[in-house]
């Protein structure tokens, strides 16, 4: 699942995390961080396990407001009678007879509980205390309530900040494993292409639920079309722009972002400033892509030197400065497939115009299909 984790992450073209950590391979650190529980008191070994005993941390619940007659940690089942709380949870759980995996300990054979890692990996990377934690909405409890609690408890600030995201949707239904509702990202990335995800995980407010469907993908690839549109007509640097040297550095209007180069001058100004302080609140993506659309229609309407670099320098920032580059016509042989290809999906022949697809990926090539017909590009 890691590897399957990586290739699909690496597939967005993204880029990674400076460091993507293994519990693993962080052991030591959270038996010593565990250790440090048990010895100031706030946790407590039982039956060979762990757990962090929660009435000694008084601040808990502040980042889920919860009352205590809504929490349940739901943990796994024979583990109650070796709390003295149900609200209590595992720091570290004994080896059972069948599992695969455990590492000594001061209290014998076992493994880590989950929230323990978590906190022990970001003091590994990020120590005692950093800026923000993100994490799905999902996670606010237990999860990060948990976080909080063992490392405050054990002296550690831990994070400043709390982004939580909102969870992809289907029928207003989070998607998820037990639902049995699973798209996965492999292949949203092969039926619609990295820009068109790219474009429609930025459609939406990071914090809000997100809808996800043909409609919805479908209008991505309608918006990523309309940008790759725009650059055919006014490519970057094309003659009557101003150089590409012509720079000036914008302020970051306090927002933290640092500046960035845009031409001097004119409406492309106003509206990159605008989209940055979009991102400056709190990330507001659909905002932020909206001045994209505003320049693009106004560099539409009429000559507005600069826009094809503002466009582009603006969407460097939301992963889809590529739909900038140059598109390369198709060899001889993609051309032949292609027109196959669309003479098997006249005919309704679906699985031989499927076959020629993924000849044509093999070759290198995506193939596009917009209101003027199919079309050859090369994958990124």
């Amino acid at each position: 699942m890691t590897a399957a984790y990586f290739k699909d992450t690496d597939d967005l073209k993204l880029g990674r995390p400076d460091a993507e950590p293994l519990a693993s391979e962080t052991i030591k650190g959270i038996v010593d961080l565990i250790a440090e529980l048990v010895d100031s008191g706030h946790a407590y070994e039982s039956g060979d396990d762990v757990y962090f005993r929660v009435s000694s941390f008084e601040d808990y619940g502040k980042l889920s407001n919860r009352r205590i007659e809504d929490m349940d940690q739901g943990e796994e089942a024979g583990s109650a009678p070796l709390k003295e709380s149900p609200l209590d949870f595992a720091l570290w759980k004994a080896h059972k007879k069948g599992e695969d995996t455990s590492w000594d300990s001061p209290w014998g054979l076992g493994r880590p509980g989950w929230h323990i890692e978590c906190s022990a990996m970001a003091e590994a990377e990020l120590g005692p205390s950093f800026a923000i934690h993100g994490g799905g909405s999902d996670l606010v409890f237990p999860h990060h309530e948990n976080e909080i609690a063992q490392s405050e408890a054990a002296g550690r600030p831990f994070a400043r900040l709390w982004m939580h995201n909102g969870m992809v949707e289907t029928d207003a239904e989070k998607m998820s494993k037990s639902e049995g509702n699973i798209f996965q990202l492999s292949e949203a990335l092969d039926r619609y292409g990295r820009e068109a995800v790219v474009a429609y995980l930025v459609s939406g407010h990071y914090r809000q639920p997100l809808a996800f469907g043909a409609e919805q993908m479908e209008q991505a690839v309608a918006q990523v079309e309309r940008l790759r549109n725009f650059f055919r007509e006014h490519p970057v640097g094309e003659p009557g722009g101003p150089p590409l040297g012509t720079r000036v550095e914008t302020p970051d209007s306090g927002s933290g972002l640092a500046g960035s180069q845009v031409p001097i001058g004119g409406p492309p100004g106003s509206r990159v400033e605008a989209f940055r302080e979009a991102l400056a609140d709190d990330f507001n993506t659909p905002r932020a892509m909206a001045e994209v659309f505003e320049l693009v229609g106004e560099a539409n309407r009429e000559a507005v030197p600069g826009a094809s670099e503002t466009v582009r320098e603006m969407l460097e920032l939301v992963g889809l400065d590529s739909l900038a580059e140059a598109e390369q016509a198709g060899d001889a042989e993609a051309e032949k497939l292609l027109v196959e290809r669309e003479e098997a999906r006249a005919a309704k022949d679906f699985g031989r115009a499927d076959e020629i697809r993924d000849r044509l990926a093999e070759l290198g090539w995506e193939v596009r299909d917009g209101a003027e017909g199919a079309k050859l590009v090369p994958k990124a």
